[in-house]
C-alpha cells in the first residue's frame, strides 16, 4: 500500500471524530454529513489553525448546508447534458469525463455535492463514454473530472487515458484535480511518469488560499510540471476564504512562484447547500480588479460565471449590471442573451 492510500484510511469522516480534535459539537453536524459526506485527510487537517478559519470553512460541514434549499442540487444541467452515463457534452468540441466519485477531501462548497462521495453513486462505465468519444468525431478535448480523477489507481488512470489515447480526433487530455492541494502525497514520481507518456495532457489544480502552497504541495507541483505537464489553477470565489484582495493576490503570486498557472476565478455555482460561501458579483469584479497592475498579467485569471441551465461560461468583465447591482446581462458563446440573477 502506497502512502497517499494510508492517508486516505485516516481520514477524518465523521463528527465525532473532529470533535475530539477540536471544541466542535459532534451531534450538530450529524445531519449535515448524513447528507453530505465529510472526509479530510491528516495532511489537509494539519493546515487548519482554529476553527472558522479559510482551511476550515472550506472542509468541515457547516450546518448553514441544510438551510439553502432554494436552489437546484444541478443548477448547470449536467444530468441532461450526460448522453451516455458519466459524460457531459455541453460544449461543442469537448466533453467532460466523469471517472471518479470520490475525492480525498469533501468540499464543501462542491459544484456536485449532490452525488460526490456520496452512497450508491458509482462511476460509470469507461467502455460507454469512451465509445461515445470515438463515434464523434467532433470531440477533440477530453476533461477527466469526478470526484477526483487522481483517487483512481495508477492503473485504472492509465488505462482510460490510453483508450482516449487510441481515438485519432482526441487532440488534448486535461485532468482536473485537488491532490495536490489536498493528499500531496499522490502525486508520485511513478504518477508523473505515466502522465508523461499521455501528452498532450493538461493538469487544472484547485488551490483556494495562499496557506494551501505548502513545501508539500509544490514538491507536487514540481513533479508534474519536471514532467512536462503544463499546470493551471481554478479558484473559486469564497466568502470568508479568499475574497480579499490582498489573500487573492498572495495566492495567484504564489502559485506563479511553484509553476501553475493562474487560469479562472469562478463566481460561485448556485448549487444547493452553498448559500453560504456565495459573494457578489460586483465583489469579486474589485477583487480581480485589485490583481491588475499590482503584479504580473500572469496572476491574474479569467474570472467567470458558469451559467445556470447548462448555457456556459462567460466573463464577468463583458456583462452589463442593472440599476441595483443584482441582475447581469451576458451574452454566451451562441450569441444567447441571457439574464443572470444574483441570489
Amino acid at each position: 500500500m502506497e502512502a497517499w492510500e494510508k492517508s486516505l484510511r485516516n481520514c477524518i469522516t465523521s463528527p465525532e471524530e473532529l470533535a475530539g480534535l477540536f471544541h466542535v459539537q459532534g451531534d450538530e453536524l450529524g445531519e449535515v454529513v448524513r447528507r453530505y459526506p465529510m472526509r479530510i485527510t491528516p495532511y489537509y487537517l494539519g493546515l487548519i489553525s482554529e476553527p472558522g478559519d479559510p482551511i476550515w470553512r472550506q472542509c468541515v460541514p457547516d450546518p448553514e448546508e441544510m438551510h439553502d434549499l432554494v436552489q437546484s442540487p444541478d443548477p448547470l444541467d449536467e444530468e441532461r447534458l450526460s448522453p451516455v452515463p458519466g459524460l457531459i457534452h455541453r460544449y461543442p468540441d469537448r466533453v467532460v469525463f466523469l471517472v471518479s466519485t470520490a475525492c480525498a477531501v469533501y468540499c464543501r462548497f462542491c459544484m456536485r455535492k449532490r452525488g460526490v462521495g456520496c452512497q450508491g453513486v458509482s462511476p460509470a462505465p469507461v467502455d460507454e463514454a469512451v465509445a461515445y468519444i470515438a463515434a464523434h468525431p467532433e470531440i477533440r478535448d477530453v476533461i477527466l473530472s469526478g470526484g477526483d480523477p487522481l483517487l483512481l489507481s495508477d492503473e485504472r488512470l492509465e488505462a482510460i487515458l490510453a483508450a482516449l489515447h487510441r481515438i485519432p480526433h482526441v487532440e488534448i487530455i486535461r485532468v482536473g484535480t485537488r491532490a495536490p492541494v489536498t493528499l500531496p502525497e499522490r502525486i508520485t514520481a511513478k504518477l508523473a511518469r505515466m502522465l508523461k507518456r499521455y501528452q498532450p495532457l493538461y493538469v487544472n489544480t484547485h488551490f483556494n488560499h495562499p496557506r494551501e502552497v505548502t513545501e508539500a504541495s509544490a514538491k507536487a507541483c514540481a513533479r508534474l510540471a519536471d514532467a512536462g505537464i503544463q499546470l493551471g489553477n481554478q479558484t473559486v470565489l469564497l466568502k470568508g476564504v479568499n475574497d480579499d484582495p490582498l489573500v487573492m493576490r498572495e495566492l495567484m503570486q504564489r502559485l506563479l512562484a511553484i509553476r501553475v498557472r493562474p487560469y479562472y476565478i469562478h463566481q460561485m455555482d448556485l448549487v444547493q447547500g452553498t448559500a453560504h460561501f456565495r459573494t457578489r458579483v460586483a465583489d469579486g469584479t474589485k477583487v480581480v480588479a485589485a490583481l491588475r497592475g499590482h503584479t504580473s498579467g500572469l496572476a491574474v485569471p479569467h474570472y467567470v460565471i458558469d451559467l445556470p441551465g447548462g448555457k456556459g461560461k462567460v466573463e464577468v468583465s463583458s456583462a452589463r449590471f442593472s440599476g441595483d447591482g443584482r441582475r447581469l446581462t451576458v451574452t454566451n458563446y451562441l450569441g444567447e442573451e441571457i439574464e443572470y440573477r444574483e441570489v
